[in-house]
């Protein structure tokens, strides 16, 4: 008992380390994409994750770890993460910290909607309702029609439906070792992010390398603490600890940017966690895995 409530402990201490890490991600990205075009710095971003990612497999078991049955749903993977990268680092541009990371936290709303369709699973009415619910605090941040509202608020709520259908995906390739998911996640990404980085190409100056670095290894190790994580404790126990990574989003912006939530953000964003944890809670009940709702790029 004391070391199954360990795991447990260790666990949750990784995967608030991974939204620490994922804050740190974005934070970065938001700096330097005011003086590098957003497909570069998505371009390093996944660059320096595949060199991480590719030592990790090497070191796990080298080329076999190369062998996987889902060769096809890992290149959508990729092509969806990296399509949510790019709106992602595009809509922090506009939008503060604390609103991109409320919105993308929508992401098990998104998931819970499209599982019917997708993947034939059966909701309740109850989460349903919890589905609306957290959509109508997505409408208290937006707030669509007034002064608030910024046109990056819709390429956010978009980039959440990315993310679900990223995490719908990942369902499918659990079978494969998680350390030959990232690496292809990794690949697909850089491999997908070439083209747009050449057709803007800004060859990075001293800093900006430095940024770029902290980017791609922030990405990448949050990636690995949160597989670490789930290696000791599944989803359910996790998901409400990673919305730790709104108060990270919240902190540095106001320290980099000077940025501070208004009370409909706020309000928004409580109502959003609100219902997504309790959308966990049914799907725990009901014997249910969950995707976790982080706002990982």
């Amino acid at each position: 008992m004391t070391t199954h409530v360990t795991g447990h402990l260790r666990a949750i201490l990784l995967a608030m380390v991974a939204m620490a890490l994922f804050a740190t991600l974005d934070a970065t990205a938001k700096f330097v994409t005011h003086s590098l075009p957003v497909p570069v710095a998505v371009f390093f971003r996944y660059a320096i994750a595949l060199l991480l990612s590719g030592s990790l497999l090497w070191k796990a078991g080298g080329p076999s770890f190369l062998a996987t049955r889902h060769p096809g749903l890992h290149l959508v993977r990729g092509l969806l993460l990296l399509a949510s990268t790019m709106g992602n680092f595009t809509a922090m541009q506009y939008l503060q910290l604390a609103q991109t990371g409320a919105i993308f936290f929508t992401i098990p709303l998104w998931v819970c909607a499209l599982s019917v369709p997708l993947l034939g699973e059966h909701v309740g009415i109850r989460r349903w309702a919890a589905v609306l619910v957290g959509f109508c605090g997505v409408l208290v941040i937006m707030r669509p029609g007034s002064a608030g509202f910024h046109w990056a608020m819709l390429l956010a709520l978009g980039n959440a439906m990315l993310g679900a259908l990223y995490n719908i995906a990942t369902r499918k390739v659990r079978s494969d070792p998680a350390e030959t998911s990232l690496f292809y996640l990794s690949l697909f990404g850089s491999l997908g992010a070439v083209l747009p980085a050449l057709h803007v190409w800004q060859t990075p100056i001293d800093w900006q390398w430095l940024l770029l670095v902290i980017l791609g290894v922030a990405g990448a190790s949050g990636h690995f603490a949160i597989i670490a994580a789930h290696r000791l404790a599944n989803a359910t126990v996790l998901a409400p600890f990673t919305y730790t990574q709104i108060i990270w989003m919240t902190l540095f912006g106001y320290v980099l940017f000077g940025n501070v939530p208004d009370g409909y953000t706020l309000l928004g964003a409580v109502i959003v966690v609100a219902s997504s944890i309790y959308i966990f809670a049914r799907e725990r009940a009901h014997g249910q895995t969950g995707a976790l709702p982080t706002a990982e790029d």
